[in-house]
């Protein structure tokens, strides 16, 4: 029986959660506090990916990608000096980093036991889009 998802895969959904509603706690609004919100929200979205198939490594990647603009995030847009909200992103963004580069070496050990649980192998599933 298979497992219900790698708990790495559930821990980034929290994790991502967390992110996108963070700016209610530290007080990051416009511009910002948006971006925020997007990063939490696509990290969720790759998360999600991820559990619906465990050997993509796309997915795996996307959650890496969120976690290192996350982490850079406070330079990117100047907000080092808000505490709060630096420390969201870079603790945030560590872990999220950390779960994906889990998340990359998982997918490509079960992408070469079970290939199938892929993107790329759809095409065997018995239906054909031919007319005769």
């Amino acid at each position: 029986m298979r497992d219900k998802g790698r708990r790495a895969d559930w821990a980034a959904i929290v994790l991502g959660f967390a992110v996108g509603l963070s700016w209610i706690w530290h007080g990051m609004y416009g511009f910002s506090g948006g971006m925020f919100f997007l990063l939490g929200l696509g990290t969720i979205f790759a998360a999600v990916l991820s559990l619906t198939r465990p050997a993509a490594i796309a997915s795996e990647l996307g959650v890496l990608a969120a976690g290192v603009l996350l982490f850079v995030l406070p330079w990117l847009l100047g907000f080092t000096h808000i505490l709060a909200a630096a420390i969201t992103a870079w603790v945030g963004g560590g872990l999220l980093i950390a779960l994906g580069v889990f998340g990359v070496v998982m997918a490509a050990k079960t992408h070469k036991r079970h290939p199938e649980l892929a993107w790329n192998n759809h095409h065997d599933a018995g239906v054909t889009t031919r007319t005769p």
